[in-house]
């Protein structure tokens, strides 16, 4: 298979070319909106669940099963932003017949562990709960909701692993459009199944993944139908190539740490929650609610820092790929000041609408509602410039660092958050008797938000320093060629 440069494509080649502001704004804003309507998921089954249950017990569901989910999203992320991450950098080589087969083996890499996924889930489904703290009076309901995502999940592989590639293809509003489309299935299912039909958890399971296969049949339609595809899903690409597929794997390996790093963060909040909440008068169940609440909304709230990097990605790594080091550098910028405007405007939003919020979910305890909002307001009190540490870390990843991004993906969560989690609450209450556990368990995250804030700009300040060099290079080089070629004789 030839390595040669493909013949230019307008919807690719541009990435290397157009202002990289108005390449941003173009492909970071449909990235941003779709990673709002993929969080949507869980919340929307939280929603439907809340109004259906009102005791609370729906709500308690979703947030027992928000690990689960988590690592689900990692599966698909792991082969899904790493396949597209490599292709990017090859598109920017001129490679196209490597980006085909990066493709390719990405699909079957997503659909190999959605069938490993659905087999196991069915042999482990009782350590599973046990694991994400579940509680007796809960068990049954999770049960059931957690095994119909996990059997489902091939369609939230393929649609949401294969959707990272659209934006490297040029298409970020078809990107957008795939998003909306499932999300919007999954309203109406959920309506239909847990409004209409009463079918409970069981159908705000089924709701979700019948929305991801909506989402996913137009993704695969138009990689392997439409003309207008820059490149496409060929079934001799999708034949295994074990060092291919390993390039896959270490390029988002990154991605699925930090997907990886939430669940493990979910699943011990669970336990150190129904430990100090058991003890607390607001009882175990509600405080599994108030924190499911909170969390939810402060992923909701990560989602368009998500999606602008997601959009830049394919900018940075082809760029990456043609060695135009400037544009690279100008991306990462840029991405950066985005991260911190949006970042703010979150925060202020957040700041004073916070009990608005979480009366979203159909929490109308005043006690309930109070502890979530201010475990919010705790949670994302540094939200401004946490979006600086998002771009930094997954900077690392399109540009095929894959090491430096994975420390910086753990040390936000696995490294900082993990121990402050288990610690804060047996040292703060005896420092500052006004907070209880409860109170310290909500005020790790801020402090491992600052910890990683620090170490991600020591990271950025060296990559900077390596980009300036090589922009040095390039110019000298660029000037020693205009150089020779003055000083040839003219014929």
């Amino acid at each position: 298979m030839s390595d040669s440069p493909a013949p230019p494509d307008n919807r690719t080649d541009r990435l290397g070319t157009e202002r990289v502001g108005k390449l941003l704004l173009e492909f970071s804003i449909p990235a941003i909106v779709s990673m709002v309507f993929n969080t949507l998921y869980n919340v929307v089954d939280t929603i439907f669940l809340g109004q259906a249950l009102p005791d609370g017990s729906g709500v308690a569901v979703t947030t027992l099963a928000f690990p689960v989910m988590t690592l689900l999203m990692g599966f698909s992320m792991i082969a899904g932003q790493g396949g597209n991450a490599l292709a990017a950098i090859q598109l920017g080589k001129g490679e196209k017949d490597q980006v085909e087969r990066t493709l390719g083996n990405s699909a079957t890499l997503l659909v190999g562990i959605a069938v490993v996924i659905a087999v196991m889930s069915g042999f482990l489904i009782d350590p599973i709960l046990a694991g994400i703290g579940t509680t007796d009076e809960l068990w049954d309901l999770t049960k059931i909701f957690v095994q119909i995502i996990c059997f489902g999940f091939i369609f939230q592989s393929l649609g949401m692993g294969l959707n990272n590639f659209l934006r490297t293809a040029g298409r970020p509003n078809l990107a957008l459009g795939t998003m909306i489309f499932g999300t919007v299935m999954c309203i109406i299912f959920n309506y239909l199944f847990v409004i209409v039909l009463g079918f409970g958890v069981a159908g705000s399971a089924s709701a979700t993944i019948l929305g991801q296969a909506c989402g996913m049949v137009p993704v695969v339609w138009h990689f392997t139908m439409s003309k207008s595809a820059a490149f496409k899903l060929r079934l001799r690409c999708c034949v295994p190539d074990v060092k291919l597929m390993g390039n896959i794997l270490t390029m988002g390996i990154a991605s699925f740490v930090m997907q990886v790093a939430s669940m493990l963060v979910g699943i011990v909040l669970n336990h150190v929650v129904s430990l100090y909440g058991s003890t607390d008068p607001i009882g175990t169940t509600a405080a599994i609610s108030a924190i499911g609440e909170s969390q939810k909304s402060a992923k909701f709230a990560f989602t368009p820092l998500i999606g602008l990097i997601m959009g830049a990605q394919p900018i940075i790594g082809f760029n990456y790929g043609a060695k135009l080091w400037h544009r690279v550098k100008k991306t990462l910028a840029v991405g950066m000041l985005g991260a911190t405007i949006i970042g703010t405007v979150l925060w202020v939003l957040i700041m004073v609408f916070a009990a608005q919020i979480i009366g979203f979910f159909g929490i109308t305890d005043a006690a309930l509602v109070d502890l979530s909002a201010f475990a919010l307001r705790v949670n994302l009190i540094f939200l401004p410039i946490i979006g600086f540490q998002i771009v930094g870390s997954n900077y690392f990843q399109a540009t095929g660092q894959p090491t430096k991004s994975i420390i910086l993906s753990m040390t936000r969560q696995i490294l900082f958050l993990v121990p402050l989690t288990l610690i804060l609450p047996e040292v703060l209450p005896g420092i500052l008797p006004m907070f209880d556990g409860l109170d310290a368990v909500y005020m790790a995250v801020p402090c491992s938000d600052f910890l990683a804030i620090f170490t991600v700009g020591a990271f950025v300040l060296v990559e900077l320093h390596r980009l300036n060099k090589r922009i040095a290079e390039s110019k000298s080089a660029a000037q020693l060629a205009t150089s020779e070629q003055a000083a040839q004789p003219q014929e």
